[in-house]
């Protein structure tokens, strides 16, 4: 195993304060909480007990461990191909997200059923409800334009019952469309959140496959495996990245009251300028940028608010009890 691999499996440096996921993962009780991981554990080249992070099942067999031992999600499974996400990044912006409620909230989070968060793009695994949910009791809206994606989030909601009741799970019939069709009258988000995809197209992913499995100290592959998965509306769209937020933003502006904060990742530093550009001419009142790294992967949550000071005390007073 590369030292990369290594790294990745016992640094996580520049986690979120309040991330479970900041230490060495404890594979001795990882494998009591889910034995079927033992037989990807192994000593890497440092003698460390570790998994092949190259090996797609060992990533899915270590996700179901850490879903169960912190999260009491016992039943945790998704589709062959679909995105299995690394848990530790997604907590992240989780906890970021609530010290941004938290900045408008006299410093509190606001914790509880009463909040409501959509997540665009909840995908197969739903990963960001399951941890927003148990971490901070939030109520969520996942969505997705692949039906089989969202079978596999609603099953796995309907096999734990600690979820019950907290997440629903929302079609979104035009690929093209982000907010519009799923944001109904009345409805009103404290959050919305979003890891968009991030490559232009199928052969792009591909390119970014390689670099990644060269980045990783593995020599180049005719059909590299991915080791996190993904299919195609995961990982690319037409335009990428800045043309998917642009569209999110221009979506959001039609219903600028339907939400206190929109938020984003945005995974390439020179997609900002058109971002910014785009919240400008959107009318957004406040824009924050918040940093997210992990190892040495950095990435960033763009979020922006169209309500005023006073609609946001009366919005914080109606629903955050302030």
């Amino acid at each position: 195993m590369s030292q990369n691999l290594k790294q990745s499996s016992a640094q996580k440096g520049g986690l979120h304060p309040r991330n479970r996921h900041r230490s060495r993962y404890d594979f001795t009780q990882l494998v009591q909480t889910h034995p079927p991981l033992a037989r990807f554990v192994a000593p890497n080249e440092y003698g460390d007990a570790s998994i092949d992070f190259a090996n797609p099942e060992a990533v899915k067999s270590l996700n179901k461990a850490l879903l169960k031992q912190y999260y009491g999600i016992a039943h945790w499974d998704i589709p062959d191909c679909y995105l299995c996400p690394p848990i530790p990044g997604r907590a992240d912006y989780i906890h970021h997200a609530a010290d941004l409620l938290k900045s408008c909230n006299a410093s509190v989070i606001p914790r509880g059923p009463n909040i409501s968060v959509l997540d665009i793009g909840v995908g197969a695994n739903c990963i960001y409800p399951i941890i927003g949910m148990r971490e901070y009791g939030w109520h969520f809206v996942g969505t997705d334009t692949d039906p089989e994606a969202l079978r596999s989030a609603k099953h796995i909601v309907k096999l734990n019952s600690i979820l019950a009741g907290g997440i629903e799970c929302r079609l979104q019939p035009i690929a093209s469309n982000v907010f519009t069709g799923i944001i109904q009258p009345g409805d009103m988000f404290d959050l919305t959140m979003c890891n968009p995809p991030f490559h232009a197209s199928l052969a792009e992913a591909r390119e970014g496959t390689q670099r990644k499995w060269k980045n990783l100290g593995f020599k180049k592959k005719a059909s590299p495996v991915l080791n996190f998965g993904g299919r195609n509306g995961e990982l690319w769209c037409r335009g990428g990245e800045t043309a998917f937020v642009r569209t999110m933003i221009d979506q959001s502006a039609r219903v600028p009251a339907a939400c206190f904060w929109f938020s984003t990742l945005v995974a390439k530093s020179a997609h900002l300028p058109a971002v910014y550009h785009a919240l400008k001419h959107a009318g957004a009142t406040d824009v924050r940028t918040i940093p997210m790294a992990q190892g040495q992967k950095v990435s960033r949550i763009v979020a922006w608010t169209y309500l005023a000071k006073e609609q946001q005390i009366e919005w914080r007073k109606n629903r955050w009890g302030r």
